[in-house]
């Protein structure tokens, strides 16, 4: 029997009834009136599944619904502005698109009702604001509709239109009548200046009460203009002649009051965008034109927009005038700084001369969208094709790309013209563009975005975020596909054609010689050979290392171990020194900028196993101006690196185009230091702007002479090259020459990040290399060399390997942030500041983000001067000082964890001594200013109370939580110790990364005195004891994560970063994999492990609402949490967060511990958690969010004080991490990531383990001190609970301290205020986990077959029909099954058929014993973390289209499945079977990236594959059938070895899993190859990791030497 009775309404969308009845249904389907919630009876499933979020009614209630403050402005002047930051992160979006277009250019209303009714099945990738109602945008660009116009304008009694000569401009005008007649006569004024004829406005007609709450607050008013454009006849002039109206009169508009209420949509002659602040569903009952059957289009775009931004605005819903933009782009402050730049240089015939009335082209306060919408719109209007204008500004990865360089070479020479004029838009983006004529669609260079498409028999082509959201007939498809990365698809109208991505690269890139201008023109910079020889003696050396800021640290740890190693140098503990304004030591200039990271809204990019998307390039000399296309704009030189050597300096400044000019960067003290650093600054810019005008293209910022000066200290060369990049930016000059550091002071990849961000193309680190010869000269290296301490390397290898180091340091830093091209990066200003005034950053960083003030330019004279008189004072040691801001040193900087305040915590907790508790709270109030609340203080407006009447201890503790330290970073027994502590005090411990042994889910009942055999190695145990953590992490790599772990969990935690090293993934070194670390990781042991950076289900702010929602179906009694990382920006992202259903959120900040990571990383990312906290606390409250989410921090937590000051910025719980490591024992010695824990905290090794000194009863200690001095302060302050006073930053005010550095540091970003949470702390911490709402899943389980079978273990066979909005399907009932059985224990089946296209992340978590068969087709996420059972999918029968040419799964397929089988006839997408451990696989084809970071199971691949095959596997094996034998090229080799299929054992896996396949799937691919099966096996390649190079599949010997060893025995 079917299940379909339990749900009769699927069967409308099917109804035999004619199509325009069709859509009626489904909007009622879909309305959320409570009318028809009741009338649908039992469907109220199907209603909730186009809700995207569905808070319980109480939340909703209780959201009292306030006008939040329009944030919109546009900046009133038009001088060049750098892109400000703060503009930019204030405005993040994500979304789902799609396309319909038909292809005999056939117009009909039937494309507008397909398209509204795909945006309703698109709701799920939307946000909703606080009153759930005002989605954040949804949008429809289609071609102007004149059936519906002329007959309103019949009706109005005037003349149909001359389609050829009439513009219309769809215009949102002021709410405010007097207003809209002043806006509308500015328009009509322009209009006619312009010799344009206004015909007349048209009301738009709309339905306001569809219209959510905040929405209908700055709903604009709307309506049509119509004008006729009498002098030009061509389609073209006539569209470039309404943009320049439209640019006049936004121009003219900036300087009225009213300016930010005018915005129009769309002004053409093509086409015409209805779009608004509304849920998708709704758009089409908002407009009513759009109901009307004479609204008729050849196509539509549509686009549904999910903004983490807080309060989004009616302009900012998309599609924007030309694109529909699904995605982020990480580099818009690049972007915008350097298209403001190009404002001067732009020029084109077209123009007649008017290109200074169409500036700016681009708006730091719009969105990233608007302004890659705006560069498009004014290259498509200069004469450039939509499809060229894209693939100028967001280009494919055509580097090494082998089908490209091979069949293409005329693309790549396109691209190559282009690289040095347009930097890359770079980030994760599906484009869909149209300007009337064509329409089409492109994915970024890394396929960060989902893309199907289809085609028709009737000729109608489809292309969607997601397949299912229209009804189909499936044997009417003739084609079906994905875009893969960098690829584009167009339909151009007026032709009838569809061109795929080669097809229309090639026909762009064909209509000049690129080719030739490329050879004639494109110099590459030969690389010149290192030094071989120091080229000044020790003491110049010495003295120049200490003038320029240079420690013993720097050099010993960082240059020498670059040197030596060719790579980065590792650490582990965290970054617990204070920030470098707080310090009383002098910090380089670098050390106040924190590098910024992705996270949420776009994903990291993976360095290491994705390189093949990043380029390091970068080109020198004038850019062009890019209107023009000619051989002249490629005459520059490339370089290979932003890295220079001596030798390639010099080769730059004797090239004869270049005129390369020295500009050198010291400064005069001679008159005393004030004033002395601005005026130098402003004659160096002076200089650079004289040079410029005089035709340099190369200006070399130098700070190397022959002798230093005591009175003329060097500018640090950070704020020279700041100042001079800014100040051509401001006057138009910056296009015409390139910069580039000579310096000194660069040594570390952050300091060359830093120098790229603010705008110099390459550096030359002369001392730094100068180091590296002098090191290799030194006779204590040639001696370690000599006996063999330290591999031998030249003096130039030395060198070779230190850039080396710096170029993959420098792709980490770039991918944290998203991007992969150095270019893009270029001026992109990717930081943030801490401590540095307005002055300085007004000068050199304008646009950055420096929330607490700081320096003055006097001030940081000083402090550069304080390293220049190093050099010159006679007692200055004879070496370099050694200020300890890496290691521990008594003397040296100031640690958070030294080793004193270890000892008083140990003694404390040891022996339960209150005394000596508050010795060690005495040491920490007694500390310099570590970090920025201690430059706060509590003041209180109450009389203190008695303790007594103070919240409980018991019940404070239950705020905290501790730190996700992994079992692998840390040991058995300090893990298990942790959790046992916390839950006998009733707070939470957290699993970290790397599953858990379930031998530590049940209570202990065997102690005898403190010791249990289950648990042998622990002491000081009690009866009662859990060892489970109530926090389980999910984090990148998946590891652990199973169905079962995941049902045994209070709280899943979804780890987005870290606080040490957000932006990159965890590293766990081979030796501190054990036997039973890889047993709970399944992995291998021995074999280092990797998370990647990003999650590979997590691309965007909609795609972590998805895993939100997987975790949620799994497991619906615990709470789903998000770590983020402090950040400027974080509270943007948090609100995202809150609306993608989460429900705790966690703010690190970056001095958290970590077990090992790059030492840039552990000191130069991330930010303080006072901001984050603060940010995202008041973003939340603002928003009307804040009750929806608890919200938890973490980061270098020690004391009562911090929880109280974290709990005055709006915290409810509490994170502490090293602080309880050493509770338990860690002596902080940092070296935790070389597996050696003196105390066997931080090791494996069996002996050391021996030594762990801990008992949880110490941690049990140390919480319950910490929450009596939590109830201590608060009776001081007159509080009875911390619920009183959460939130209240006007009890802290700013201490009377003073600092060393500077008294201009601003705390008023942390003690702002914007009100109090409408609940109680405690109310918001005791809610109901947020639902999913009503799901399949609950229809199936409310079957009484299934939940027999469950129970009693039988078997059941069911059938039920599924639609794209019905997401994680299967989730629940594998947690129910996992529950009951575990992993494995369940004998039972269900045997369940799903009939349509399935949402995202469709089988999720199976378990053994479900068997799920799908008849139709699948989104992204299938199979996510299997555990067992079997999947089986294929097309429905009598398809038109070839089953195995077409797409029938999404992305990432199989990430972090441990176990089952899938088959499926048909492709997959990108990245499929990322991160498998034990899951077997059988498809017919897959995208870019197939087998990434697998440790386990077999995949095999009936079909063609993409590139990067194999990358960072591990482990398992892989099949690949090679028809066309284009495999080998496209194999990442680093890892596996690829061979024929030679041991019989591997043939027969290889033939029974094809059999099988055929068997489940009725392949016909699969059935030709069995057939001829001897044809076929010599065609498969085996892909082998050296892990499973001796095992029977893979070995062609084994079974010879096995029977041999047989014989010897026998004898």
């Amino acid at each position: 029997m079917s299940v379909q009775s339990a749900t009769p309404i699927p069967q409308l969308f099917y109804s035999p009834k004619p199509a325009s009845a069709l859509f009626v249904d489904f909007v009622g389907l879909c309305c959320k009136s409570k009318r028809t919630r009741r009338r649908l009876g039992l469907t109220s499933r199907r209603i909730h599944g186009f809700v995207a979020k569905n808070w319980s009614s109480t939340i909703r209630a209780a959201l009292d619904l306030q006008h939040v403050e329009n944030a919109s402005g546009v900046p009133s002047d038009l001088t060049p502005k750098v892109a400000n930051l703060e503009d930019i992160i204030s405005e993040r979006g994500a979304c789902g698109v799609g396309f319909i277009a038909n292809l005999e250019n056939r117009s009909s209303h039937h494309i507008i009702t397909d398209a509204l009714t795909a945006l309703g099945c698109m709701e799920h990738r939307g946000g909703c604001g606080a009153d759930n109602d005002s989605g954040d945008g949804s949008g429809l660009m289609t071609s102007i509709p004149w059936d519906l116009f002329n007959h309103w304008a019949n009706k109005q009694g005037f003349a149909s239109f001359d389609k050829l000569h009439t513009g219309v401009g769809m215009v949102f005008l002021p709410k405010d009548d007097d207003l809209m007649k002043e806006a509308k006569s500015v328009i009509v004024n322009i209009f006619r200046q312009e010799g344009l004829d206004v015909l007349g406005w048209r009301p738009v007609p709309v339905d306001t009460s569809v219209v959510g709450y905040y929405a209908r607050e700055t709903m604009p008013n709307i309506q049509q203009v119509f004008v006729r454009v009498v002098k030009e006849e061509n389609v073209d002039d006539i569209e470039r002649e309404l943009y320049i109206c439209r640019k006049r009169i936004e121009r003219a508009a900036n300087s009225e009051t009213w300016g930010n209420e005018l915005y129009f949509c769309s002004l053409s002659n093509q086409t015409i965008v209805y779009k608004g602040m509304l849920r998708s569903e709704v758009l089409g009952r908002f407009y009513y034109d759009l109901q009307s059957d004479l609204y008729k289009s050849p196509f539509a775009i549509y686009h549904r927009r999910y903004s983490t931004n807080t309060s989004p605005r009616w302009p900012l819903a998309q599609p924007m005038r030309f694109l529909g933009h699904n995605g982020e782009i990480n580099t818009i402050q690049g972007n915008l700084n350097w298209m403001q730049s190009r404002e001067t240089s732009l020029k084109s015939p077209v123009w007649c001369g008017r290109e200074n009335e169409i500036r700016p082209y681009g708006n730091p306060k719009a969105s990233d969208s608007a302004n890659l919408d705006s560069a498009a719109e004014l290259l498509i209007r200069s004469g450039r094709a939509a499809e060229e204008a894209l693939m100028i500004l967001v280009p494919e990865a055509y580097k090494n790309h082998p089908t490209l360089s091979i069949k293409y070479p005329e693309v790549v020479d396109f691209y190559d013209y282009y690289k040095g004029q347009m930097e890359a838009w770079d980030g994760p983006a599906l484009l869909l563009f149209s300007d009337g004529k064509t329409v089409g669609a492109c994915l970024d260079r890394n396929g960060l975005r989902p893309a199907r498409y289809w085609r028709t028999i009737d000729n109608v082509v489809y292309v969607a975020s997601e397949v299912g959201v229209l009804p189909m007939d499936e044997s009417k498809v003739i084609m079906k596909g994905r875009l893969g990365p960098g690829m584009m698809i167009t339909v151009d109208l007026p032709g009838g054609q569809v061109y795929e991505n080669t097809e229309v690269k090639k026909r762009v890139a064909s209509s000049n010689p690129y080719g030739r201008w490329v050879t004639e023109n494109l110099r590459s910079l030969k690389p010149v050979n290192f030094l071989s020889a120091t080229v000044m003696d020790n003491e110049a050396i010495l003295r120049r290392q200490q003038a320029y800021g240079y420690s013993s640290e720097d050099v010993q740890m960082v240059i020498e171990n670059m040197a030596a190693q060719g790579k980065e140098p590792t650490f582990c503990m965290g970054d617990d020194i204070p920030l470098a304004i707080l310090s009383q030591k002098p910090h380089m200039l670098y050390d106040y900028f924190k590098q910024r990271f992705a996270q949420v809204t776009n994903p990291a990019i993976d360095p290491l196993r994705e390189g093949l998307v990043m380029s390091l390039e970068v080109n020198i000399g004038k850019r062009g101006n890019i209107l023009e296309v000619g051989p002249e704009n490629a005459s520059q030189i490339i370089l290979s690196s932003p890295v220079l050597n001596d030798g390639e300096l010099e080769l730059l400044l004797k090239d004869p185009y270049l005129k390369a000019q020295i500009l050198p960067t010291f400064f005069d003290i001679r008159k005393g230091v004030e004033g002395s650093l601005k005026k130098t600054l402003n004659k160096i810019c002076e200089a650079a702007d004289e040079a410029v005008r005089n035709g340099s293209q190369l200006l070399i910022l130098s700070d190397r002479s022959d002798e230093l000066e005591p009175t003329r200290p060097a500018i640090p060369i950070l704020l020279a090259v700041g100042a001079v990049h800014q100040h051509l930016i401001q006057n138009g000059l910056r296009m015409r020459a390139s910069i580039i550091a000579d310096t000194a002071q660069c040594f570390s990849t952050h300091q060359f990040a830093c120098l790229i961000g603010y705008g110099a193309s390459a550096i030359c680190p002369y001392l730094a290399l100068e180091t590296c010869r002098q090191w290799r000269l030194s006779n204590k290296t040639v001696n370690l060399m000599r006996n063999g301490k330290m591999p031998t390397v030249t003096i130039e290898q030395a060198q070779k390997n230190f850039c080396k180091a710096v170029k993959s340091g420098l792709l980490k830093i770039l991918s944290k942030m998203g991007i992969s091209l150095l270019s893009s990066y270029c001026g992109a200003q990717i930081f943030e500041i801490y401590g540095l005034g307005k002055e300085i950053v007004d000068l050199a960083f304008c646009g950055s983000v420096s929330s607490i003030g700081g320096l003055t330019l006097d001030e940081l004279a000083r402090e550069t001067l304080s390293f220049w008189v190093k050099a010159f004072s006679e007692d200055t040691a004879k070496r370099l000082e050694n200020y300890g801001f890496i290691q521990f040193r008594p003397g040296g900087e100031y640690h958070g964890n030294n080793p004193e305040m270890s000892k008083l915590l140990h003694k404390a907790v040891r022996q339960k001594s209150e005394s000596a508790y508050s010795v060690y709270q005495q040491h920490l109030s007694n500390r310099p200013v570590n970090v920025l609340r201690d430059l706060l203080e509590f003041k209180s407006d109450r009389s203190p109370i008695p303790v007594g009447k103070v919240e409980s201890a018991s019940s404070i503790v239950q705020r905290f939580c501790t730190g996700g330290m992994s079992l692998g970073a840390i040991s058995r027994e300090t893990h298990e110790a942790i959790a046992i502590a916390m839950n006998r005090l009733g707070g939470k411990s957290n699993s970290g990364e790397g599953g858990e042994d379930p031998i530590r889910w049940s209570p202990l009942i065997d102690v005898v005195d403190g010791y249990s055999p289950t648990l042998p190695h622990l002491k000081g145990l009690q009866n009662g004891d859990t060892a489970t953590s109530s926090i389980k992490q999910v984090a990148s790599g998946r590891f652990g994560v199973t169905p079962t772990f995941l049902v045994n969990a209070d709280q899943l935690e979804i780890k987005i970063a870290q606080g040490a090293k957000p932006g990159e993934g965890g590293q766990l070194p081979g030796k501190k994999v054990s036997a039973y670390i890889a047993r709970l990781r399944n992995s291998k042991p021995g074999v280092p492990l990797i998370s990647p950076p990003p999650h590979h289900d997590i691309y965007s702010i909609e795609d972590l609402a998805q895993l939100i929602f997987d975790l949620h179906q799994v497991n619906p009694r615990a709470k789903v949490s998000v770590k983020l990382v402090a950040e400027a920006g974080i509270g943007t992202v948090a609100s995202g967060v809150a609306k993608g259903n989460a429900d705790v959120i966690q703010i690190s900040g970056h001095d958290g511990g970590t077990g090992a990571s790059p030492i840039s990383s552990i000191k130069h990312a991330g930010g303080p958690w006072e901001l984050g906290l603060t940010e995202t606390h008041q973003t939340l409250v603002e928003n009307g969010l804040r009750e929806r989410v608890i919200l938890r921090v973490d980061g270098g937590f020690k004391s009562g004080v911090d929880v109280l000051m974290a709990a005055a910025m709006g915290a409810d719980e509490y994170g502490f991490g090293s602080v309880a490591m050493i509770a338990t024992g860690c002596v902080m010695a940092r070296i935790c990531h070389t597996n050696n824990c003196p105390v066997g905290v931080a090791s494996q090794r069996e002996e050391l383990r021996a030594r762990f000194p801990g008992v949880p009863g110490d941690l049990v200690n140390f919480f319950l001190y910490v929450a009596e001095e939590v109830r201590g302060i608060l009776a001081q302050l007159g509080y009875e609970k911390l619920d009183d006073i959460i939130g209240r930053t006007d009890l802290l005010r700013p201490r009377d301290i003073s600092l060393m550095k500077t008294q201009h540091l601003d705390l008023n970003y942390i003690l702002s205020n914007v009100g109090l949470p409408k609940w109680s702390s405690t109310k918001i911490r005791h809610q109901d986990v947020h639902s999913n709402g009503p799901v399949l899943d609950d229809v199936l389980l409310s079957d009484p077959e299934i939940s027999d079978a469950i129970e009693n273990e039988k078997v059941v066979s069911k059938s039920i029909k599924i639609y794209n909005v019905d997401r994680a399907v299967c989730g629940r009932i594998a947690g129910v099954v996992a529950k009951k059985y575990g992993d494995t224990g369940f004998a039972g089946q269900l045997n369940i058929t799903f009939m349509g296209s399935a949402g995202q992340s469709f089988a999720c978590f199976l378990t053994p014993g479900m068997n799920i068969r799908l008849v139709g087709e699948a989104n992204d996420y299938v199979g996510k973390g299997m555990a067992g059972g079997e999947l089986v999918i294929t097309p429905v029968e009598n398809t038109g289209f070839c089953p195995e040419d077409a797409t029938i799964l999404g992305n990432t397929c199989l990430y972090g499945a441990t176990g089952g089988q899938v088959f499926a006839r048909g492709k997959a997408g990108e990245r499929f079977a990322v991160r498998n451990s034990l899951a077997e696989a059988v498809v017919e084809g897959t995208g870019d990236h197939c087998c990434e970071y697998m440790t386990g199971g077999c995949v095999v691949v009936l079909g063609r594959v993409g590139r990067n095959v194999a990358a960072g596997m591990t482990g398992g094996l892989a099949y690949i059938l090679d028809e066309d034998d284009t495999l080998i090229p496209k194999v990442n080799k680093e890892i596996v070895k690829i061979q024929r299929v030679v041991a019989p054992v591997g043939q027969m896996q290889l033939k029974s899993l094809i059999e099988a396949h055929v068997e489940k799937t009725g392949s016909s691919k699969g059935s030709c190859i069995l057939m001829e099966w001897d044809k076929y096996l010599p065609l498969f390649w085996q892909l082998v990791p050296p892990s499973e190079e001796d095992t029977p599949e893979a070995c062609a010997e084994f079974e010879k030497t096995a029977l041999g060893q047989v014989t010897l025995r026998s004898v």
